[in-house]
């Protein structure tokens, strides 16, 4: 039987990387723009064969990131950066994405933390305009710099809530700085209505999760997948009802898993463990939302009722307006009602 297409099926997009996000043309064509010389890995090699469960492996890919990064010099920059972005989810069926910034990163470049946040902010308005995505920002620290630097990000983000940011992460190397460490920063973010959302339990295993549970509260976890090596804690995590955005390209693509079949998805999946499926970095990667899906349809045997599910997983622990939420949900029921092989887009469903 034909199977209904994935990018006609609403859905929420609630893991992927500010820089991550970039189109591979893009990047060729900002990095001949600012004359940056990018490494083959991120040119004739791309997608660059990555492994990151070493110290060694995890530095190059985050070379690799920064390297990327370096090629965003200007204001127009970051503006095409989250148009296309938003152009991107649009094709793919998301009416709703949450992309994740570290201003520390780029503020150098634009005049200080403020100001690079107040143009990604109003870079963002324009791109939801003009493509009918909702977006949501959420600021992340970076777990390898000093807690300090993390309550500063958190005092910022709170800022701009009610106003376009709608969580607070805290990314990079897992095995590096502590949950607890953060938990200061995690608890301003919280007092401003923030939802927390660390990584974890992707690099290292089940006591990462618990501590985002115990030390951050976490509303979701970045990634997560590892909780099924303790089941106890699993059946936690679906007691309480926390989203895992979990990414099965990146587990692959970083060496955590050896195949897309080993990712534990359909085991999270009859657990009842909310999922959002995200892409986490497309652009080192190679692959966006829509093939996160295809991949649980191939190499999970997920049926189009599934898929629906994960889908309202991915809405229902989204920070959506509710209006948003309800229009999501109601097109995810529409494309279960629409028979295969009929030619919908998800805007269609969502009419």
């Amino acid at each position: 039987m034909e199977a209904r297409p994935i990018t006609a099926l609403p859905k929420a997009h609630l893991h992927v990387h500010f820089t991550g996000s970039m189109r591979h043309r893009t990047l060729v064509q900002l990095a001949d723009k600012h004359r940056v010389h990018l490494p083959d890995a991120l040119v004739e090699e791309w997608p660059p064969r990555l492994r990151a469960t070493d110290e060694r492996g995890w530095f190059r890919f985050q070379r690799l990131y920064d390297i990327a990064r370096s090629v965003l010099r200007d204001e127009d920059d970051v503006r095409r950066l989250l148009r296309e972005a938003a152009e991107d989810e649009a094709a793919e069926g998301s009416g709703w994405l949450e992309i994740q910034v570290d201003p520390s990163g780029y503020a150098g470049r634009f005049g200080g933390l403020t100001a690079f946040t107040d143009l990604v902010m109003d870079a963002t308005r324009e791109a939801s305009a003009a493509t009918g995505v909702g977006i949501g920002v959420i600021i992340a620290a970076n777990r390898t710099r000093h807690p300090l630097d993390a309550r500063t990000l958190a005092r910022l983000a709170a800022q701009y809530a009610g106003h376009g940011v709608v969580g607070f992460g805290l990314s990079n190397d897992e095995r590096r700085g502590r949950a607890h460490d953060f938990d200061r920063a995690f608890a301003i973010a919280k007092r401003a209505g923030l939802l927390s959302l660390p990584h974890g339990g992707e690099l290292l295993g089940p006591a990462s999760v618990r501590a985002c549970l115990d030390a951050l509260r976490a509303d979701r976890i970045g990634h997560g997948v590892r909780v099924v090596e303790d089941p106890a804690l699993m059946d936690s995590v679906a007691d309480r009802g926390v989203t895992l955005e979990v990414c099965p390209s990146s587990n692959v693509g970083l060496g955590v898993y050896a195949a897309a079949g080993d990712v534990p998805l359909r085991r999270l999946f009859a657990a009842g463990v909310p999922i959002a499926l995200g892409a986490d970095d497309p652009l080192l990667f190679g692959s966006r939302l829509a093939c996160q899906y295809e991949l649980a349809r191939r190499d999970h045997g997920f049926t189009d009722e599934e898929l629906a599910e994960l889908a309202r997983h991915s809405i229902r622990g989204s920070a959506a307006p509710g209006e948003t939420q309800k229009r999501l949900l109601d097109g995810v029921d529409a494309w279960l009602r629409t028979p295969p092989g009929t030619t919908r887009t998800a805007a269609d469903e969502m009419e």
